[in-house]
């Protein structure tokens, strides 16, 4: 799976893409979730849990629903309607809305999260789609949450492919992590090559090959007898 002839070209890492911390920017299709309190927030922290049992109560009977950023970069929200969040970041988001609700709420707080942002792992690790729960999940973390190498995992043959482009990633040096390891992205698919164990993978023509070894030295024996 994902090989390639040994004059493949791979995708250059840069020191800049290895060290960026960034935040991602709303696309079109991507679903976010959307919550507004008032005051500022203040049931969220409520540090004397005077709020708690009326705060629990109404978040089990309240919907937790997911909105979707369609192509044209507006997404539909409750009371505000139609607000293009295209290419803000989470924080500029969670400010603009704020503004909206300002005409409904006293003092709003809002908190928006993304649902669908995730990476895809594959190959030693079985396969395994994962969330990224923050903007700056590094590779050796989305190994790390798909159980890790584990024992059939080649750490000098990982790939990371990114869109068109295929980056070769090598862990099993401590040179190669800090040369190799980024920040992945969403849409991210990271390949680790399974090692090739010959007698694991062809035990069953082994095990014929011996009997019939065996049978042909049991009959030369009888026969030079």
């Amino acid at each position: 799976m994902f090989s390639h002839e040994e004059d493949f070209a791979a995708a250059k890492i840069s020191a800049e893409a290895r060290a960026l911390e960034r935040d991602y920017s709303i696309q079109p299709n991507d679903l976010i979730k959307v919550k507004v309190y008032t005051k500022n927030g203040e049931m969220i922290i409520d540090p004397e849990y005077e709020l708690s049992k009326d705060f629990n109560n109404t978040k089990q009977n309240r919907p937790d629903p997911e909105y979707l950023v369609r192509l044209d970069g507006l997404v539909l929200l409750p009371m505000v309607g139609d607000v293009n969040i295209e290419g803000l970041t989470l924080h500029e988001a969670n400010l603009k809305l704020k503004t909206l609700y300002d005409e409904y709420f006293i003092d709003p707080y809002v908190i928006t999260s993304y649902t669908n942002k995730r990476v895809t792992v594959l190959g030693a690790a079985g396969g395994q789609i994962l969330p990224l729960a923050n903007n700056n999940i590094t590779i050796a973390e989305v190994i790390a949450m798909a159980g890790g190498m584990q024992n059939m995992g080649n750490a000098s043959s990982i790939k990371l492919i990114r869109g068109d482009e295929t980056f070769l990633i090598d862990f099993s040096t401590i040179e190669g992590y800090y040369a190799s390891n980024q920040i992945v992205q969403p849409g991210d698919i990271v390949y680790i090559e399974p090692i090739k164990r010959f007698f694991r993978g062809n035990a069953v023509e082994i095990s014929v090959f011996l009997s019939l070894i065996t049978t042909m030295t049991t009959l030369l024996i009888l026969v030079l007898k």
